[in-house]
């Protein structure tokens, strides 16, 4: 059988200070006092790379005797239970992503039904493939020629029948590794409700945004702020012709509009236009203008250039823009428009056409609009904007962000007597083909259509 091997996780150091060793990693330190000379060794063969058990054992014997090994022992438990080992065998590796307890579980009996779990997820890194489940704090890693394992697991297998089809593979250690990282199931996943119903994407994102403990790095971390620099607040200006947008008396406005309480309670989602009267430049303009519209901008200790809007945005990124996609808009022509936040101003992007056209009649389905809407408000992302700064959780920020936006939108329109109703989707690759945006760089998050009232 093939031994499994040990080692401190590879984000972990051993360093002495003041006499005594500290194991510290993202997750976690453990200072250790008054070790003897085995346990130091056996330390810093762990620290050094992979060691077997009986070079662990060896290295403590020869240091402390055979009475050291009790004392060592305990030693392991503690560095297993704080997620500070990773385990490996020939051609596979189970290591702590996260924090929490982290060694290899119990092999399945050999008869044992077994099948990969749908929500696991495996992706091509340093030439491995590290397979992943959402809500555990470990991954395995398997090299080429173990890889073939996950395909014999798609379906209901035991291990004796993994063992005679993978000839070569340590089929008995991976599946530990598997078990141990979540990654195995023995029943369907999908006979009660509170499984069934999770789409492995949709779990996925919810547990690594609401899950620091499985993901390693979390949050403001600035995972890109060594290679690149932060994206400016705006975007560069487009090309087309440029409408500048009358500011409104916000004094006026303060004192004519409803209460927050009145708005709430009126707000409603409104799909029928005024085809005889249409939105006009001016309501347009007022709504962006008191919805998003840069109040102020300023340069935050790490670089980043900050904004101030009506909405709250995490960080005060505000990575939203606005694509006013007009069809019937009094002193504005058809076509795709950007807001510019800063200058209260639409720019041309793109002339009516067959792409604009998808846009227009995809809103028009998912509103159940009789007729086209006046005007597609597309709601996209700057991603390198909240992706510079924040892991892990920057597309909910994103998602979070449009929540706030589409209320706001509401509750400014309600008090303008506008119509106005979210979309629940929309599709990006046809906002990219619409635009000229790249669509991993600048893409549609949301939509909305607006309109005059009937």
């Amino acid at each position: 059988m093939t031994q499994t091997k040990v080692r401190l996780r590879r984000d972990a150091e051993l360093a002495e200070s003041e006499g005594s060793l500290r194991v510290s990693a993202p997750v976690g330190a453990l200072g250790l006092r008054d070790l003897p000379p085995g346990a130091v060794a056996a330390l810093g063969a762990l620290a050094a790379g992979d060691v077997t058990e009986a070079g662990l054992t060896a290295a403590v014997v020869g240091g402390d005797g055979e009475a050291g090994l009790f004392r060592w022992n305990m030693l392991v438990r503690r560095l297993a239970g704080g997620g500070l080992l990773e385990y490996s065998v020939d051609g596979a590796r189970l290591w702590p992503v996260g924090a929490g307890p982290l060694e290899p579980a119990a092999a399945p009996a050999p008869g044992t039904k077994v099948k990969l779990s749908r929500f696991a997820v495996a992706t091509a890194e340093d030439g491995m493939l590290t397979v992943r489940s959402p809500r555990h704090a470990s991954a395995v890693e398997l090299a080429p020629r173990t890889a073939g394992i996950l395909g014999a697991l798609a379906d209901w297998t035991t291990p004796a029948e993994l063992a005679e089809a993978l000839p070569g593979v340590p089929v008995e250690q991976v599946l530990r590794f598997f078990d141990a990282a979540g990654l195995l199931t023995r029943t369907p996943e999908d006979d009660d409700q509170s499984r069934a119903q999770w789409a492995p994407r949709d779990l996925w994102l919810h547990a690594h945004s609401r899950g620091p403990r499985v993901t390693g790095r979390y949050g403001g971390t600035y995972p890109l702020g060594s290679r690149f620099g932060p994206l400016p607040a705006a975007p560069p200006a487009f090309d087309g012709r440029r409408i500048p947008l009358v500011p409104p008396d916000m004094e006026i406005a303060a004192k004519s509009d409803p209460s927050l309480t009145e708005a709430l309670e009126r707000r409603r989602s409104v799909r029928e236009h005024d085809a005889g009267s249409p939105i006009t430049v001016g309501q347009l303009g007022d709504l962006l203008y008191r919805s998003m519209r840069r109040r102020n901008a300023f340069t935050s200790p790490d670089g980043q250039e900050l904004v101030d809007r009506p909405y709250p945005s995490g960080g005060s990124v505000h990575e939203l823009e606005v694509y006013p996609l007009v069809v019937s808009c009094e002193g504005v022509e058809p076509g795709l428009w950007h807001y510019d936040t800063a200058g209260h101003a639409l720019e041309r992007v793109a002339e009516p056409g067959p792409a604009t056209q998808i846009l227009v009649r995809r809103a028009r389905a998912s509103a159940l609009l009789e007729a086209d809407p006046q005007v597609l408000l597309v709601v996209t992302a700057r991603f390198g904007r909240v992706m510079w700064k924040y892991e892990t959780i920057a597309y909910s920020l994103v998602l979070k962000h449009v929540g706030v936006l589409y209320q706001t939108l509401y509750l400014v329109g309600t008090a303008m007597n506008l119509a106005v109703c979210g979309l629940g989707g929309g599709d990006a690759g046809d906002f990219a083909a619409a635009s000229g945006l790249d669509y991993l760089t600048e893409g549609s998050v949301g939509e909305l259509v607006l309109g005059s009232k009937r």
